[in-house]
């Protein structure tokens, strides 16, 4: 397996630039050997608004949260081209073997491992990383709606720079919500995986990733 590629939820807000990232996935998958890992977007966000409401158990909001990704997850399926679902490392393989984009629908995996802890420290990135691991995937993209990681968040802050890699520790001492989950830089530091943020709304940058070559985005440095 050449990547996972966690697409997020963010992206559908805006369905024209999610059509045409999901329209490059699947020439991308023509090519590479890919995962798609969805993030939980608006279906997440209600799982949050319940949880703040309602003060489910951390255990119940991980679950349907989760949850949430194979929501996510089922509506990618309908806008990639030549796409199929699958929820395990056999099913994900065969698919990319036959050059189809392979979306990953984790809730079976996740709440059968019992990887994570219960909490929303956890998200679809962490989870990401978690199943780049069972498909054995060195590289993990998470596409999102910005260019990358900045030194502060850029829509809440002008004149922001963007960092073009960054390290665990700098990472980890973010006092603020970056492009990517909390816990992710722990779960890094354990099982260090090749990670790329960038912008989905520019979905060649994604293939320029895949072949090496230097493009926008921000890289998670895991190793020394």
């Amino acid at each position: 397996m050449d990547a996972v590629i966690k697409v997020g939820g963010s992206l559908a807000e805006t369905p024209s630039v999610l059509k045409a990232l999901c329209k490059e996935l699947s020439r991308i998958a023509k090519k590479f050997s890919v995962v798609v890992v969805p993030g939980g977007g608006k279906f997440a966000d209600i799982v949050r608004d319940f949880d703040k409401e309602f003060a489910f158990p951390a255990a119940l909001s991980h679950q349907l949260a989760i949850l949430a990704m194979d929501q996510y997850g089922l509506v990618l399926s309908q806008v990639i081209p030549n796409a199929c679902t699958c929820n395990g490392v056999e099913q994900a393989n065969r698919i990319s073997e036959e050059q189809r984009v392979s979306i990953f629908l984790p809730s079976k995996m996740m709440l059968k491992d019992g990887a994570f802890d219960a909490s929303w420290d956890v998200t679809s990135d962490s989870i990401a990383a978690y199943v780049a691991c069972k498909v054995k995937a060195p590289r993990v993209l998470f596409v999102t709606d910005v260019d990358g990681i900045f030194t502060r968040n850029p829509k809440r802050y002008p004149y922001v720079k963007l960092m073009s890699a960054i390290s665990l520790a700098e990472l980890q001492a973010f006092s603020e919500r970056t492009s990517v989950d909390k816990f992710l830089p722990k779960f890094l530091s354990k099982n260090p995986l090749d990670c790329y943020v960038l912008n989905g709304h520019y979905p060649k940058r994604i293939k320029a990733v895949l072949s090496d070559q230097k493009t926008i985005c921000t890289r998670i440095v895991t190793s020394l």
